[in-house]
């Protein structure tokens, strides 16, 4: 069942929709938490601002903080989006594959190797880096015995790789103590205290991999149908296969690089997203890059509620949607 199914009005009109929407959670994330503040109080701190507590919260916080948890959910999401077309796998996704805890070790890396002279740019290649490498190796060992492509062999193999990933991440943290605390901000998968300044080192890979995944859609239209009937409408499947990998590993890596391993994002939205607008990419990549805004978003303004004493990181808000979801999903092409 899909809700909008070939109404292009009403696809348009649910996309303006979400826009409405995400720009109220992301007014309800700036505004609201342990510390509430009005909308006179946001207006104030941009045009009459007077270096008080509530001024500095509310820019260099709560603002940076809401914007970076959008940009950050949009990325995973389409991220998830295109992994899962391409590898014909419904649980595909960043996070299930690995490719956010290759990145993470990738970065521990450099952080224990250089420590605090590791600048934000060097962290952005080595975790593009980190995502490509871990994404190279679990295809290459999904196709171990036997070259025919199989999404079990696929899952199997990114789960692995995600645990030893974390395994080796652990580790070096252990044995290198003096880097915990910088280690451990990269780590926890969260959107709590990290700075504009963060996001615009970043934002250009997440944007080119916006732009190229969108021109992307309608070749994905036909990758979906199979590799058979793509090749025969003349679809140049290693092409586009490469390309769609690039893309993954520019969101997936600009992702880690500036909230870390935000996990389940890239796995629920694309299924939510097929229930409403069905498996046109053209209309459902717009709805998962808006749709994990929201999410994500979202999902940070409950994580402030969630212990009251304390916030916890949002990535423990993801996982306990995800984990269920995952379980769903999976439940459910058992009985497909």
């Amino acid at each position: 069942m899909v809700l909008f199914k070939n109404s292009p009005a009403l696809r348009l009109i649910g996309l303006l929709a979400g826009v409405v929407l995400l720009i109220l959670v992301l007014l309800a994330s700036v505004l609201l938490g342990h510390q509430n503040f009005s909308v006179q109080q946001l207006w104030q701190a941009y045009s009459q601002f007077n270096g008080s507590n509530e001024h500095l919260i509310l820019l260099n916080t709560r603002v940076p903080r809401a914007i970076i948890a959008a940009m950050v959910g949009a990325s995973l999401a389409l991220a998830g989006a295109i992994m899962q077309v391409i590898t014909k796998n419904p649980i595909a996704s960043p996070s299930v594959f690995g490719i956010n805890s290759g990145a993470v070790l990738f970065i521990v890396i450099g952080l224990a190797a250089y420590g605090s002279s590791l600048t934000m740019g060097s962290m952005v290649w080595i975790a593009f880096v980190g995502a490509g490498v871990t994404a190279l190796f679990v295809y290459v060992l999904s196709m171990q015995g036997g070259a025919r492509y199989e999404p079990v062999k696929l899952t199997l193999a990114g789960a692995s790789v995600a645990a030893f990933a974390s395994s080796i991440t652990s580790g070096i943290i252990l044995i290198k103590k003096d880097s915990l605390e910088t280690a451990l901000f990269w780590m926890i998968g969260s959107v709590s205290g990290r700075q504009l300044e963060h996001l615009v080192i970043v934002l250009p890979y997440m944007v080119i991999g916006w732009i190229i995944a969108l021109l992307l859609s309608a070749s994905l239209n036909v990758v979906a149908l199979g590799d058979e009937i793509a090749q025969g409408l003349g679809q140049r499947i290693m092409l586009i296969r490469g390309i769609a990998a690039a893309v993954i590993v520019l969101l997936a890596g600009s992702s880690v690089a500036v909230a870390g391993p935000i996990a389940f994002v890239g796995l629920i939205v694309p299924h939510l997203c097929r229930y409403i607008v069905g498996t046109d990419h053209r209309w459902l990549l717009p709805y998962c890059a808006l749709a994990g805004a929201l999410l994500l978003v979202g999902a940070d303004l409950a994580s402030r509620f969630i212990i009251i004493s304390k916030e916890v990181p949002v990535g423990v808000a993801t996982a306990l949607i995800g984990v269920p979801f995952l379980i769903h999903v999976a439940r459910r092409s058992k009985h497909a």
